[in-house]
């Protein structure tokens, strides 16, 4: 999910203007931009300015034609910083300067100062500041850009100014020649970009309740606590703007919604501790949840690129997509096996699309839930719709039957399978872990709609009369659909949004060992 500003919202933003009294004297604290934009109309005032600035740093005169040329569209506004604090582009500026081999930066210690958060900054005001970081970008841009030294550098600039600049920021890239095809991972990678820039920012600070113990925040109410969240949200993505209101208004409602849709949180305005909570997860924690994902899309890149047609379940996210000719067809809630009887992630082909399913019950549910039940009620099989055949226990087809209407089957070591359910109610739950290994799926009925339009003789009605069957009916598919059962902790949509799921399994924590390539790789 990128967040980036765009160029134009940096030429806005950079229209704030520090207010100066008399500029020779240079002991300014930072002051915060006004809401409006300042501009200095008279000729005489930019003149002031830099003649003063070129005063104090002498050693600047020689770069002041081009320093200046980058100021002239914007009357000496600031172009490194976004209100009171250095922007995104600052930063990358100076750290790659600091990367560049042999490049002499003038009042290195000044500019070093403006980074460390332990320095004072009160001896520099902020144009000066803005100043001494334009002319290290064009130190810097003399050095590394030798060969386009025609172009002018206030030209340059807007390139430098834009998402491409961000590109080499020191992240998990791939080489060229170690190209992923899964855009998935690029699309992480993003994401990290914004993370990373994100833990330098000194307004991401952790969110500190008003009140203790902490009390839900509902919509209306007013405190100190909402005040955090929006700015918060407003870091992340959520929010386009940060009024710095403590009222839980409209706007933050939508804001709050549109991060607990893209988190995996039961959708509402209420704002829990939990939330609070996954808000003040460390950002180096995120980062390094994203790096993890990133890996963890180098495993199955390769056949997903291959298929132009597949299912992925998605485990902690608890959501199945259905994608065919490169688009997403279908998502859907599922839930997944319980911890203790863990949904087994490997990658398989789905071969058949079982109508109106029996269910045999595994000897497992048999020995340790059915058989004293069986025991103690003589009619207990036949309510429960069914029967012993072969000395196994099955349930026969029906509305009741625990695989609903229809099930998937892909061959596995684990003998898993997706289907349908009868409770449908068990996917209003945020945390969806009920099953004993198998996927259970929402959408079931919809995905076999889905994944039988290529099936002329398939119609909509005979599908619907061979789910109210009362016997199994079984089809084979002529082209197998291939299944990733994955584990992404962190995810980012079709939106470009980026979420964070709940680590169920605990493979985060422990990584090692799991791979996903294979047809059964992790026996729970």
């Amino acid at each position: 999910m990128r967040t980036l500003y765009s160029f134009t919202v940096i030429l806005s933003l950079s229209f704030f203007l520090f207010s100066f009294n008399r500029i020779e004297n240079n002991n300014f604290k930072y002051k915060k931009a006004p809401n409006h934009s300042t501009v200095y109309r008279s000729q005489n005032d930019v003149n002031e300015i830099s003649n003063g600035f070129f005063k104090r740093y002498s050693d600047l005169k020689k770069y002041k034609s081009d320093i200046m040329s980058l100021y002239k569209t914007r009357t000496l506004g600031t172009i490194w910083f976004d209100e009171d604090e250095i922007n995104e582009f600052g930063s990358v500026l100076y750290e790659k300067a600091k990367k560049t081999n042999d490049l002499i930066i003038p009042y290195q210690k000044e500019i070093d100062q403006l980074f460390s958060a332990s320095s004072d900054k009160s001896t520099l005001s902020q144009t000066d500041a803005d100043m001494l970081l334009s002319s290290l970008y064009i130190v810097y841009t003399k050095k590394s850009n030798a060969d386009k030294k025609k172009l002018a550098y206030n030209d340059m600039l807007k390139d430098f100014l834009n998402y491409s600049t961000l590109e080499e920021q020191e992240t998990t890239a791939v080489a060229t020649n170690e190209k992923v095809e899964f855009d998935q991972y690029y699309k992480l990678q993003d994401a990290l970009k914004k993370y990373k820039r994100l833990e330098k920012s000194s307004k991401y600070r952790p969110i500190v309740p008003e009140e203790s113990p902490y009390k839900e925040l509902r919509p209306d109410a007013v405190s100190s606590t909402i005040a955090q969240v929006r700015t918060r949200l407003y870091l992340l993505g959520d929010l386009k703007t940060d009024s710095k209101s403590n009222v839980y208004d409209r706007e933050l409602m939508d804001a709050v919604m549109k991060y607990k849709v893209r988190n995996g949180f039961k959708p509402n305005y209420i704002l829990a501790e939990e939330h609070i909570n996954e808000m003040n997860i460390p950002l180096e924690d995120k980062v390094a949840t994203l790096k993890l994902n990133m890996e963890r899309c180098r495993e199955i890149s390769a056949k997903i690129a291959a298929s132009d047609e597949y299912v992925l379940v998605n485990v902690p996210s608890y959501e199945l997509i259905y994608v065919k000719n490169g688009k997403v067809v279908l998502t859907s809630p599922v839930f997944v096996g319980a911890p203790l009887t863990k949904t087994t992630i490997f990658n398989g082909e789905i071969d058949r699309i079982v109508f109106s399913p029996y269910w045999t019950v595994p000897q497992s549910i048999v020995q340790n839930e059915l058989r004293s039940k069986i025991a103690a009620d003589p009619n207990y099989l036949a309510e429960k719709n069914m029967e012993m055949v072969n000395g196994q226990v099955r349930q026969k087809p029906g509305p009741d039957n625990s695989l609903g209407l229809v099930k998937f089957m892909f061959p596995n070591s684990d003998d898993i399978y997706m289907h349908d359910t009868p409770s449908k109610t068990l996917f209003d739950f945020e945390k969806r872990t009920f099953s004993h290994g198998c996927i259970n799926v929402k959408m079931a009925k919809e995905l076999a709609v889905a994944m039988l339009k290529d099936y002329p003789e398939w119609t909509q009605a005979k599908i619907d009369t061979a789910m109210a069957g009362k016997v199994e009916n079984s089809f084979k598919l002529s082209k197998k659909v291939p299944i990733f059962i994955t584990y992404f902790t962190s995810l980012v949509n079709e939106k470009g949004e980026v979420g964070f799921f709940q680590d169920v399994y605990e493979k985060d924590a422990n990584p090692t060992g799991e791979t996903l390539s294979g047809t059964a790789i992790v026996n729970q």
